[in-house]
């Protein structure tokens, strides 16, 4: 008997099931993510089910703009922008103080959440062809390894999603760094990743000294 498959989707079929609170798989530039809308309690809901993530455990989301941003935090810390200006489009996730009201899923209860503009195209065209952020939590089996291909998408979680954008294996072999800030606002290394720490410090510090 052969395997069961997953829906392939063209990008603006998998914005259409996004919009309708389906739960879809999508290549980034580290992983494959899972897409739902974030705003969408029910949505995240699915999402959480199909990992059989605990709920305390905070979403990651992609958005396209600054504007698109400011739907989901409250401020932009100082020391954030010139990682913005240099980093994004990258695998560089920062953590922001989270719009009051936003889903207690998406933030895990913390107040923030995380934020990031991925550098894959077919990420890039997801985003804009829901017209929204969407979420970008790794798509696994809470636990496992993070899938870098649609036949590791599927091997944990056919029968549990709608559908997968189909990019191919991914290039990279890391996760997102993920950056935030410690109590006196200085940049802190949340997760390691794709992008080392110290060169998201020098980042900060070689934008800082040319102003």
């Amino acid at each position: 008997m052969a395997a069961a498959a997953l829906p392939r989707c063209t990008v603006p079929a998998a914005a259409r099931l996004v919009r309708q609170g389906k739960v879809i798989a999508f290549p980034t530039e580290t992983a494959y993510g899972l897409a739902v809308d974030p705003l969408d309690r029910s949505a995240l809901a699915r999402l959480f089910a199909a990992k059989g993530r605990p709920p305390d455990k905070p979403v990651l989301v992609l958005v396209a703009s600054e504007t698109m941003l400011a739907g989901l935090v409250r401020e932009i810390p100082a020391p954030y922008r010139p990682l913005m200006t240099l980093a994004w489009p990258g695998p560089l996730t920062l953590v922001f103080p989270a719009r009051p009201g936003l889903p207690s899923l998406l933030t895990g209860g913390t107040d923030t959440i995380g934020v990031r503009i991925s550098s894959h195209p077919l990420a890039q065209q997801l985003v804009a062809a829901v017209g929204g952020p969407v979420t970008a939590t790794s798509a696994n089996r809470s636990g496992e390894e993070p899938a870098r291909s649609a036949a590791e998408v599927e091997a944990q979680l056919v029968g549990r999603i709608h559908g997968l954008v189909d990019g191919g294996a991914t290039a990279a072999t890391g996760v997102s760094t993920i950056v935030g800030l410690d109590r006196r606002g200085r940049l802190r290394c949340v997760r390691p990743g794709a992008i080392p720490f110290a060169a998201v410090r020098e980042i900060a510090r070689s934008r800082s000294a040319a102003r």
